[in-house]
């Protein structure tokens, strides 16, 4: 397995119900980044659809199974240019339509999954709350977990990640451009890179959809919580960043030898944090 690795984030505009439009500009993207010898390449929550739907009826039309039409596209790309993508879309599973991010590395399908936390929000609001558990897939370039957009407000989540190895999480995102939003990207992510002593990669999009502006500014952070690579807040880019997997791997920082270490993973008390699992009300 490599030990460095570089990763690809695509800022992108996506249209709002235009799947062949979409899903045309992320296999240009694959390509792009690849030629710029990045490979994994992460793109924003639901790719493939858009965001700000006002109704349910917008849904089915929209969803699709995954395996389906849209990943085996990007299986073909993945496959051609020996990359790993991560790709968001409203996946189609029985009776229900979930707001999914679907990594697919050159083998097919390696994971799914389905947005846990969903604000009463865009299409959210119409979406089934996930139900697959907090994965980690390891692959060719590193042990990688992701999260999409709101989750990424529970810290719960990428410490799951953490605690089963991961050293990238990726957060795809569609960050509206607003003082929360704002204030997540910039002090949140860094938080989750810190404390969990990982790759924080989120990847946002730009442009507007039914009046919301979105933030753009994708950022890369270290496992210290500095800035790797970052994004305009208007303009379509990919944005790079070369991983040392090693960094992320010794979780053990050591200031001064004997004086002076930390290690968040092994040194957490988690017989005092039951609080965290109780329901409210319950």
């Amino acid at each position: 397995m490599t030990d460095i690795v570089r990763v690809a984030g695509a800022q992108i505009d996506i249209r709002l119900g235009d799947k062949a439009g979409n899903l045309r500009k992320a296999l240009n993207c694959c390509r792009e980044a690849a030629e710029r010898d990045a490979r994994v390449v992460i793109f924003p929550e639901l790719t493939l659809t858009g965001y700000n739907y006002d109704d349910y009826a917008e849904i089915p039309p929209l969803a699709e199974s995954v395996p389906g039409p849209a990943t085996t596209e990007i299986l073909k790309i993945c496959q051609d240019l020996d990359i790993l993508a991560l790709f968001g879309l409203i996946e189609r599973a029985g009776s229900e339509f979930y707001n999914s991010a679907v990594l697919i590395d050159p083998r097919g399908v390696a994971g799914i999954y389905r947005k846990i936390h969903l604000p009463y929000l865009g299409g959210d609001r119409f979406l089934t709350p996930g139900n697959l558990p907090f994965t980690v897939c390891q692959t060719r370039y590193g042990r990688l977990g992701w999260i999409i957009c709101y989750d990424g407000s529970f810290p719960e989540c990428a410490r799951v990640l953490a605690l089963q190895g991961a050293e990238m999480v990726a957060l795809c995102t569609n960050w509206p451009d607003d003082p929360d939003s704002a204030c997540s990207r910039e002090y949140v992510s860094r938080a989750r890179a810190v404390e969990n002593h990982v790759y924080y990669l989120a990847v946002n999009r730009v442009g507007e959809e039914r009046g919301v502006r979105f933030l753009g500014r994708s950022l890369f952070v270290d496992c210290d919580g500095s800035t790797l690579a970052e994004g305009s807040p208007d303009q379509e880019e990919i944005i790079y960043a070369d991983i040392d997997l090693d960094r992320a791997r010794d979780r053990r920082i050591v200031f001064e030898e004997g004086k002076y270490e930390m290690d968040r993973m092994k040194q957490r008390r988690p017989e005092y944090y039951r609080p965290i699992c109780e329901v409210p009300g319950g």
